[in-house]
């Protein structure tokens, strides 16, 4: 077979060239998004149009919202919609966007809620220690995700992590989380601390000790 002969990936290629930036985003989000990859960040979409600039990158994923195209789900960070998504993973997915930098793990109140050591905790929040910037992230309907700053660094906590295939991220054992409360002085009025040393976070079968 000739090495020039066509098949339906350099067509596909070759179309996709010769497209409006605009149509080139649709068809590329159209035939690579998919349930498990329908969050993208800027820096995701600047492989597809080399050379572009980024204010001209931000005036495309503008109009792409506008449009419908895409989902604008806080500053830098953008949702295909027509993808199969689990909204209940979406925060997780974006504290791994915004922080990719840097060393994160679910802790807190997101833990001690999960494991009925707290019971108030609001719907659409999740709370991360990170080693990036404290503050919120608002993220529109899906809620709002806040990292609290530490200068632990991996070696130091991982003993006390665990990975959740679920959401992609590593999550604090409880006896953990109630240190971080602590040392982040949050209130702990609400928490049960003697039913912390007798619960491991296990989620069926989604936890994997390190």
């Amino acid at each position: 077979m000739s090495g020039n002969a066509l098949t339906k990936y350099n067509i596909f290629c070759y179309v996709l060239y010769n497209m409006q930036p605009m149509n080139q985003l649709t068809e590329v989000l159209e035939h690579c998004a998919d349930k498990t990859h329908c969050l993208f960040s800027e820096d995701d979409f600047y492989p597809l149009f080399p050379g572009i600039t980024v204010q001209n990158l931000r005036m495309l994923l503008s109009r792409a919202s506008k449009n419908g195209v895409l989902e604008r789900v806080c500053k830098g960070v953008y949702l295909y919609p027509k993808a199969e998504y689990d909204s209940s993973l979406i925060l997780f997915k974006v504290a791994s966007k915004v922080r990719a930098g840097c060393w994160n793990y679910v802790s807190l109140e997101t833990v001690l809620s999960e494991c009925g050591i707290i019971s108030q905790m609001p719907m659409g929040w999740i709370t991360i220690m990170t080693t990036g910037r404290r503050g919120v992230i608002g993220c529109g309907r899906f809620g709002s995700v806040e990292f609290i700053h530490t200068e632990k660094q991996p070696e130091k906590t991982m003993p006390e992590l665990h990975l959740d295939r679920t959401t992609g991220m590593f999550w604090a054992s409880p006896e953990l989380a109630l240190r971080d409360m602590k040392n982040a002085r949050r209130p702990l009025d609400l928490a049960d601390t003697n039913l912390a040393r007798q619960v491991t976070p296990v989620k069926g079968a989604v936890f994997d000790s390190i």
